[in-house]
């Protein structure tokens, strides 16, 4: 199990800081699009009156539409050519319409029914997250194929979860802008307003990959698919892609260093999903005993203390990934999040509310470490994956990967509601909330954290790419077909 750093990033593997940059503007627009619907969604019950149940299918819906899509979506992108490459063509129109669809759907017009409102926003949500995706997957496929290098890999993710962390610092005030009487007549009108300016920066902001980063694969992924392609007559062609696939889409989910990567995501992602909302609760009803007011305020500052240590954490583990490799960081990373989450349990002390503030830089490593290790080693797993089966596919791989975690995700929100009622919670009894109630969310909350965190490791300590590995597949990848250019 152990992994000893052998390799030194050589000059021409190195990404340039500015494509760094720009592939991290793009992961900015990808966290900003889905963080600003969810979050601008209370305007549909403050604003309109919609029942929050409706509100509730509204958002689940299109997520299911965007899961479907996905392997679609991945497939396609793996599988284009044009003169300007399999990716970039795809990000370009995807930023311009997710940006301008964004914008459009939340231009609600006034005094009309909840039905009304329910068929207008989710018949947009779903043309919305389908131009999203035209947009997401072949963007994640192309940070997976930026450099071959082992290392290099990691620091690119480390800069593009930096740089996408600044959507969730920034989205939790959406509300108060929309609210604001000085700046709106209504929240609705300040939905308007804002969707506009969220849909111009993503248009323009989100095109720039496509723009400034290279494709170094596209060269050889055309050669792999023309070794690959007979030519046959065009109704067979269409056939034959409708058939190879759902052959692709099986042969992904059979690859088990894939599911490893999956597992590990689903468990910390979906077990954080899971538990999000018992923290507040446990902080309003037992550290101050039912005020929401005050509650409210030290939510706010633990949530803003995750973000800023979340930016710490990235290049720390980015660093420590370097020296000893992507694995162990891993268990660093979420060993540290196991500590975090035991010190929130006796940090829980009714009466002395700051305590709960310094578990937060320490559960910080868990998703930051996530998505900038689990990143990286999927771009490693693409290179596997060419030398067993001959092709590039990268964009099939990350689509099937967040369609496992989408699926996940709506699982865990769904199964959120009756985690709080197992407890005994019962808002109609206030600040008279039973001991036992109060207890059952502090065990779920600590106990299915540390479990998730725990299964994590598990799927990961089995995983084989390891940094040699990772240097051996490269080498023969490009004895075979050359190097990327």
């Amino acid at each position: 199990m152990s992994e000893v750093n052998r390799y030194q990033t050589a000059p021409e593997d190195r990404i340039p800081y500015f494509q760094q940059f720009v592939y991290g503007l793009g992961s900015l627009c990808n966290n900003l699009l889905p963080a600003a619907l969810g979050c601008m969604a209370i305007v549909l019950n403050l604003g309109l009156g919609m029942n929050p149940a409706l509100i509730g299918t509204i958002l689940a819906l299109p997520r299911f539409v965007d899961a479907i899509i996905d392997p679609i979506m991945g497939y396609l992108t793996d599988h284009t050519k044009s003169k300007w490459g399999r990716r970039k063509p795809y990000i370009f129109v995807g930023a311009l319409l997710s940006g301008l669809i964004f914008a459009l759907m939340w231009q609600l017009p006034a005094g009309h029914s909840q039905s009304f409102y329910f068929w207008f926003f989710t018949i947009g949500s779903i043309i919305f997250y389908m131009a999203y995706t035209v947009y997401a997957a072949p963007f994640i496929a192309l940070g997976y194929e930026m450099t071959s290098d082992y290392h290099e890999r990691t620091r690119l993710m480390g800069v593009s979860n930096f740089v996408g962390q600044f959507a969730w610092v920034a989205v939790p005030w959406f509300w108060a802008i929309m609210a604001n009487k000085t700046l709106f007549a209504t929240p609705v009108q300040g939905a308007r307003s804002l969707a506009i300016g969220v849909g111009i920066f993503v248009a323009v902001v989100g095109m720039l990959p496509a723009i400034f980063i290279k494709e170094r694969f596209y060269a050889i992924a055309e050669k792999e698919d023309k070794a690959d392609a007979p030519k046959v007559a065009v109704s067979q062609e269409i056939i034959n892609k409708f058939s190879n696939f759902f052959k692709v889409f099986f042969v992904t989910l059979k690859n088990w260093q894939f599911l490893k990567l999956c597992a590990a995501t689903f468990s910390v992602f979906n077990g954080f999903m899971l538990i999000s909302g018992l923290g507040s609760y446990v902080i309003i009803y037992y550290i101050f005993g039912g005020d929401q007011t005050a509650g409210g305020k030290y939510i706010g500052w633990f949530g803003t203390i995750s973000s800023v240590a979340t930016f710490c954490v990235i290049p720390l583990i980015t660093w420590i990934s370097t020296k000893v490799g992507k694995r162990n960081a891993f268990y660093i990373s979420m060993g540290i999040a196991m500590l975090g989450y035991v010190l929130k349990w006796f940090c829980y002390k009714p009466g002395q509310p700051l305590l709960i503030l310094l578990a937060a830089p320490l559960i910080a490593f868990a998703l930051g470490g996530l998505f900038t290790l689990v990143g990286s080693m999927m771009a490693d797993l693409c290179d596997v994956d060419e030398l067993e089966n001959g092709q590039r596919r990268e964009g099939m791989f990350g689509a099937v990967y967040w369609w496992m975690v989408k699926l996940g995700m709506a699982v865990a929100l769904f199964m959120s509601g009756y985690l709080l009622n197992w407890t005994g919670f019962d808002v109609a009894l206030g600040n008279l909330q039973p001991a036992r109630a109060l207890f059952l969310m502090r065990v779920f909350e600590i106990g299915i954290s540390i479990a998730t965190l725990g299964v994590a490791v598990l799927a990961i300590s089995t995983y084989k790419v390891t940094e040699a590995r990772a240097h051996e597949v490269r080498l023969e990848l490009e004895k075979r077909r050359g190097k990327a250019a």
